[in-house]
């Protein structure tokens, strides 16, 4: 028979093993809820670390059509990161960016003053981490909905970069005849220089790997981004593919922001970044 004292100790080592097997499963219930959590969070940032596009959208005064442009980007089926550069604009586009805010996958990236497309897009193609990179301005000339049409070639391989043509299918969606002479002659002395045979080297589609855009170093802070990336991509000997893309012209009273100066720095840009490469 055993006295009521190793009963006591029976009781106590039962007690402390219940205890032990029970804080042991908890550890592990602990330990595997953790683990879950990890790997959500893992999968969370991994989608957001690389979506398959990162579209860049350089706006200045355009406090109505960035809106309307912001939420048609938003809409387009595929995993996306959007990248709204603020350059320095001085009227209500900061009060419509701040409407923006809120949608998933926006980043607004603001500029004290005012620096010019190309370095809104400097700043946005630093922030970007897409597979593929595309430009969209933030007036409504070019319709998003062709963004999808324009990366194309690059989700299934057969191109590095693709410039959206407005000039391609239809040029007569420029009702300017002094626009599509100045575009076509600009386009063919990029040409001539370069060995491309582009239809539409001002196009604001353009779309680039990242891993190849991320090779360019881009100097010009205004228009001549346009000469400057082209003359640079074709340098790098990757392949470059046009495809059509709508277009719906506005007149310089509408907001039209290129002029005289735009058109001179380009014509400098072509030369320079062909004849004297550094």
């Amino acid at each position: 028979m055993l006295d009521q004292d190793q009963l006591d100790q029976q009781a106590s080592k039962s007690a402390a093993k219940e205890t032990s097997s029970e804080t042991i499963a908890n550890r592990a219930s602990a330990q595997l809820a953790r683990v879950e959590e990890l790997v959500e969070h893992a999968a969370a940032s991994f989608t957001s670390v690389r979506p398959e596009l990162t579209i860049v959208i350089p706006v200045y005064n355009e406090p109505e059509t960035i809106i309307e442009i912001v939420q048609r980007v938003h809409r387009l089926p595929i995993s996306k990161q959007i990248i709204i550069v603020n350059d320095g604009s001085t009227d209500m586009t900061g009060e419509s960016l701040d409407a923006l805010a809120h949608l998933d996958n926006v980043e607004i990236i603001e500029h004290d003053i005012n620096r010019g497309k190309g370095a809104a897009l400097q700043t946005g193609f630093q922030h970007a981490r897409g597979k593929y990179v595309i430009v969209q301005d933030a007036d409504l000339e070019y319709d998003p909905i062709d963004i999808l049409k324009v990366i194309e070639p690059l989700r299934r391989g057969t191109s590095d970069v693709v410039y959206g043509s407005r000039y391609l299918e239809s040029a007569q969606q420029d009702p300017s005849r002094v626009h599509r002479f100045g575009n076509w002659l600009l386009t063919s002395l990029s040409n001539r220089l370069t060995g491309l045979q582009l239809t539409d080297m001002e196009t604001c589609y353009k779309a680039f790997r990242r891993d190849v855009l991320n090779q360019i170093h881009i100097e010009q802070n205004r228009f001549g981004f346009e000469p400057e990336i082209t003359a640079k991509i074709a340098g790098q000997q990757v392949r470059i593919q046009e495809v059509g893309v709508s277009y719906h012209c506005r007149s310089w009273k509408e907001g039209k922001k290129i002029g005289v100066k735009d058109l001179i720095n380009t014509l400098y840009c072509i030369v320079r970044y062909n004849w004297f490469k550094s």
